[in-house]
């Protein structure tokens, strides 16, 4: 069923995920948005199927073009037979079957301003000047937004011109600040104390706008116009006369109010010559300079720059020099590069380009987010090798009648027979494993012989993903991911050497993705969206010091960390990647906003249905399991576990109930007579103010929708857990609850009730485990040493809803005696001795100790403890004596045969509380 654009109505279904981040008002305002994008290579296929699979009313695809052989590199709508066709006819077809609520129209002459004036927002990507400056002149006048994109090899910019009164109805993609009042003064001004849900910082700005709700007292203010406040400092904000108004008691909320902005831009003509720039760093003026350098030598030349020629690189840079009276602020080298590789087409760059320009084509037909003011230079030179390790020349860098030409000029053919030949696993094919496998097949990785991709999700596919997940059609959905993404991208580039598979990855799929296959890897891709799965992936990185690309996106935001052995640190290490803590006090009986619930949510679920069923399984199967280390917690959860399972349904329906019971009544009963909501922290001072909410015990009620939702959600969870058959029968739950005795309110007596997280340290039972080892600081002489080698490893945050981007450094060394370590180092211990007989763990124990100076203490497989010295002696000597695959095989019945790597953990006799052991490697024998 088409979209009525008449009734205003949008399809749920496709566009979920984005209605979560535009809203329903800026949908509505895409779906009346036509827009011309002009030049079909690469970028331009990039920025066009963005904005299809968005959702705006029309688009047309221009270009006066002939495919060539070099478009190839990064335009994966066309194919070898193409070559000499129209690039927009060519590519039409392919665009429209992406949405079929977006028509898509293929145009191949001259952009008069008659045919012109039929769009709201108009793309220029591959240009002349003299081409952009007449339609940006058109545009400005007429009112249409105008957005110019370019790429050249490992450069790009970009330009927005939104007209003079471009109203930004919501400036920002983050949610409104909002923040717990303590104190209103009467005055001129008034000044608001206030902290957030944490007790920090209330997190306003100034010049923002705000009302209030929820006062006690000073009521005026309740639901008033937004007021503008002044910042004091991080707890205190003015917000004008309250000399007026009633005396503030108690309690209210403060929240931020979006208040639409008027902004003025300036058309290319003008912004040419003194320009607003935004770049990763301090580049982004010689880029400017030579982009312009470029328009004048292609039109003195009719061509760009011939790849590595020293004479064109020079033309280029006089030129440049020509276009400023300042010259020290040109960095000639950074020119000269840009010429050498200014021929390149290179689909990564297409793609990380297109991406951002499609974003401002959102913002300028929604009026949400903030547009670009107004130019944007992004270069990834420090791809290119260093000089003096791998020599590009004119002759690598030329072209060979390959659809990997656009590549070749910037890399060389060498470099594209090595890609060919790499052998990369790619984790989840969703949205970002679509764009990677997509990216992939365009450079031509794995396309040559003994190349191979291997791409696994267990996933099928749903009509949501059609909206963001470019390889997959309305006739795939049902089908599995990783399947049709693996046909996708082998119509893309048929040389593509791709094998899909069904399983997801972690440690019960080790018989697919052991030691032999990431061994034989060259590099890893993460495309996942949960963090414990990433975390996973990576740790098997660092295990078999594989290289791995991981990324993520949420709402307009998103990252990507490459991660290379021995030069930067692992994912899970980097700190802006930990999901914000929230304070354990506050989870259990003081939450205050939706991601409290939200985490207190999956808290109880992996208390109740995950980590109890994962224990009692490892007790059945493993006869260690007793022997390792282990929380109160997780004993008494597999005593409970086995002594009180459901022997039916009407069991699991009791169960939810004497939970429910036990959550939302008599937890809160204990809580309020702890504090009673009279309660006063000090004379005067509410105990229940700002962020603490006082809470009110809930009635059951068989006939409250939401009662019985959560009956039914947990009996049915419980019943699965314990391999019940689950009838969902609503009535006969009610009659179950109807006849059964819930046990009275007892309160606690001597239970003391955290308020702060000093206090919940103090609480026995609340304190968490001790790590076994500590992390010291980083050793300051290693790591000036290293600083300038990781200086172009980075990791890259994007903020697509601000087009900006942060470059960061990650590293991180640990300590042991006079010694440092990476994470990625290792003590390798061979599993055979002089005798080719496999090691016993006396045998390990003696080179450990004699080759590495080891006197271990303990030894650890993961969690499970193979040697403790402090065991009696008849069980350390039988330990001992065996060999090592003895030690380590799976659990009881498993069909996989032991590691062929050892990962083995130790503690020393000498180690000091801060000292870090770097783990023990041991190589076994095969078969």
């Amino acid at each position: 069923m088409r979209r009525s654009e008449s009734l205003g109505e949008i399809d749920e279904g496709l566009y979920s995920r984005q209605l979560y981040v535009l809203g329903h008002e800026a949908m509505r305002r895409l779906a009346k948005t036509a827009v011309l994008v002009s030049g079909m290579k690469g970028l331009g296929v990039e920025i066009a199927k963005n904005i299809i699979l968005a959702g705006v009313k029309s688009i047309t695809v221009h270009d006066p073009g002939n495919v060539q052989w070099s478009d190839l590199s990064s335009q994966f709508f066309l194919s070898e037979s193409n070559v000499g066709q129209n690039r927009a006819v060519a590519s039409q077809q392919r665009l429209a079957e992406l949405n079929s609520y977006v028509p898509v129209t293929a145009y191949t002459r001259e952009l008069s301003e008659s045919f012109l004036a039929a769009f709201q927002v108009v793309v220029l990507s591959n240009s002349p000047l003299e081409e952009q400056l007449r339609i940006s002149d058109i545009c400005h006048a007429c009112s249409i937004r105008f957005i110019l994109a370019d790429t050249k090899g490992l450069a790009g910019q970009l330009f927005c011109d939104f007209g003079e009164n471009f109203v930004v109805d919501e400036p920002s993609e983050a949610e409104p600040v909002c923040a717990y009042v303590q104190q209103i003064s009467q005055g001129t001004p008034g000044v608001v104390t206030c902290r957030d849900g944490q007790g920090h910082g209330h997190g306003f700005a100034d010049g923002d706008f705000v009302t209030f709700s929820n006062l006690e007292g000073m009521s005026q203010l309740n639901g008033c116009k937004p007021h503008a406040i002044h910042v004091l400092d991080e707890f205190t904000l003015e917000i004008g006369d309250t000399s007026s108004f009633a005396p503030y008691q108690r309690g209210g909320v403060i929240t931020q109010v979006k208040v639409p902005q008027l902004h003025s831009y300036e058309p290319l003509r003008a912004s040419l010559a003194k320009p607003k720039i935004k770049a990763m760093d301090d580049r982004g003026h010689s880029l400017h300079l030579a982009f312009r350098a470029l328009h004048a030598f292609a039109a003195e030349m009719g061509r760009l720059p011939r790849p590595r020629a020293q004479a064109d690189a020079e033309r280029l840079l006089e030129l440049a020099r020509g276009l400023t009276a300042h010259q020290e602020l040109l960095d000639e080298g950074l020119v000269r590069t840009f010429a050498h590789v200014s021929a390149g087409e290179l689909s990564p760059m297409a793609a990380f380009l297109g991406g951002l320009a499609a974003q401002e084509v959102l913002k300028a037909a929604s009026g949400k987010f903030l547009p670009l003011a107004q130019w944007f230079y992004f270069d990834a030179l420090e791809c290119l090798p260093e000089q003096g390790t791998t020599l590009l020349t004119e002759e690598s860098c030329a072209p060979r009648g390959s659809r990997y030409d656009g590549q070749i000029a910037v890399f060389g053919a060498d470099f594209q027979e090595r890609l060919g030949r790499q052998k990369y696993f790619v984790v989840g094919a969703g949205a970002i494993g679509c764009e990677l496998l997509k990216n992939f097949a365009m450079i031509g990785l794995a396309a040559g012989e003994g190349g191979s991709v291997t791409v696994t999700d267990m996933d099928t596919i749903e009509r949501s993903n059609l909206s963001r997940q470019l390889l997959f059609r309305p006739r795939d959905v049902g089908k599995l991911k990783s399947e049709t993404a693996a046909a996708a991208v082998r119509r893309m580039n048929p040389t593509t050497r791709v094998t899909a598979q069904p399983h997801h990855v972690g440690p019960d799929t080790e018989m697919f993705y052991g030691d032999d296959f990431f061994m034989a890897l060259d590099g890893v891709a993460n495309a996942l969206d949960s963090m414990q799965a990433r975390a996973y992936v990576d740790g098997r990185c660092i295990r078999y010091l594989k290289p791995l690309l991981d990324s993520g996106t949420e709402g307009t935001k998103g990252h990507v960390q490459v991660v290379v052995p021995h030069l930067t640190q692992p994912f899970g290490s980097a700190l802006d990647l930990t999901e914000s803590a929230v304070p354990l006090c506050t989870l259990r009986h003081f939450p205050s906003a939706i991601e409290h619930t939200l985490q207190w949510a999956r808290d109880e679920f992996d208390g109740l249905f995950k980590v109890p069923a994962e224990n009692v399984n490892k007790f059945l199967e493993d006869p260690a399991f007793l022997e390792v280390q282990r929380t109160m917690q997780d004993l008494e959860g597999v005593r409970s576990s086995l002594q009180e399972k459901p022997r039916s349904w009407q069991d699991c329906v009791s169960w939810a109930r004497q939970r429910w019971e036990s959550l939302y009544h008599h937890t809160i009963l204990n809580l309020l007579h702890a504090f009673p909501p009279g309660h006063e922290t000090s004379p005067g001072v509410p105990f229940w103010a700002g962020p603490k909410r006082c809470p009110q015990p809930l009635e059951f009620d068989c006939d409250n929708s939401t009662h019985m939702d959560y009956i039914m959600a947990a009996a049915s969870l419980f019943a699965q857990t314990h391999r019940l058959q689950v009838p969902r029968d609503r009535a006969a739950a009610r009659e179950t609850l109807r006849a059964m005795a819930v046990p009275p309110f007892q309160r606690e007596v001597g239970v003391q009730i955290p308020v702060t997280e000093e206090e919940m340290e103090e609480v026995p039972g609340c304190v968490a485990a001790a790590p076994l080892f500590s992390v010291s600081p980083a050793d300051e002489e290693q790591l000036a040493a290293l600083r300038q080698e990781l200086a172009e490893r980075r990791r890259t945050l994007l903020e697509g809803g601000c087009s900006s981007t942060h470059l960061m450094e990650p590293i991180h060394f640990e300590k042991y005696g006079q010694e440092t370590w990476s994470c990625w180092h290792r003590v390798e211990v061979p599993g055979i001795g002089a005798h080719r007989e496999e090691l016993s763990l006396q045998e390990l124990l003696d080179q450990l100790q004699g080759v590495h100076g080891l006197p271990v203490r303990t030894v650890l497989c993961g969690v499970t403890i193979l040697y403790a010295s402090f065991w009696a002696k008849q069980k350390r000597e039988a330990q001992l004596a065996r060999r090592l695959t003895q030690l380590v095989g799976g659990p009881s019945g498993a069909a996989w045969p032991p590691p062929r790597i050892l990962v083995l953990d130790l503690v020393c006799e000498d180690q000091q509380d801060d000292d870090v052991l770097p783990p023990v490697h041991v190589r076994l024998p095969c078969g």
